[in-house]
């Protein structure tokens, strides 16, 4: 696997190596060993998945210390524009993000360390996601960002006239501003 650094610290992307004929293909997904050499002793502790139709948006989501989620996140079926957004109070990075697609074709993955906010949006006609967490799923410790906070300003690849469906509580979710966090960098 190719181990790819981002300019915010902590995050990867990680390519795998694909061997491919006229069967199909083979790939190793995730190889701890190699993982630990590269990024840190993680211990994912849950496998996630989702299916979604073009033009819903996920997120931005996190959950609050002591159960922030460290992910590594992947597409079976389709496209994504995935974001994460540092939340690490005192970052040379805070509030910025990284955005990278991932893809059945290109098989990328990307490794979000705890302290950030992650999201996505469907860009194909359907995909499935996939990802490993280092910390279970806390509904009390849940939160999220809007995804179309101005001081953040991502763009997520939303074509003129698209229409984004995004959850009722992804709605609700509070600007950068008042958002409450708890990560220290």
């Amino acid at each position: 696997m190719n181990y790819i650094e981002t300019n915010i610290q902590g995050v990867w992307i990680i390519e795998p190596k694909v061997f491919s004929d006229n069967r199909g293909y083979f790939m190793e997904a995730y190889k701890q060993s190699e993982f630990v050499e590269h990024i840190g002793n993680v211990q994912f502790v849950q496998d996630n998945e989702s299916r979604s139709t073009q033009g819903v948006l996920r997120g931005l989501h996190y959950q609050l210390a002591p159960y922030s989620q460290a992910k590594l996140v992947r597409v079976i079926t389709g496209t994504v524009l995935d974001v994460a957004v540092d939340l690490r109070q005192g970052s040379p990075t805070f509030g910025q993000y990284i955005s990278v697609e991932l893809s059945e074709e290109n098989k990328r993955q990307l490794f979000i360390p705890q302290g950030f906010a992650h999201g996505f949006h469907v860009l194909s006609e359907e995909a499935v996601f996939t990802y490993k967490v280092d910390n279970p799923y806390m509904p009390a410790y849940e939160r999220g960002i809007r995804y179309d906070d101005a001081t953040i300003h991502v763009d997520w690849n939303i074509t003129k006239g698209e229409e984004v469906n995004l959850s009722a509580k992804d709605t609700r979710s509070p600007l950068l501003a008042d958002a409450e966090l708890n990560f220290k960098y």
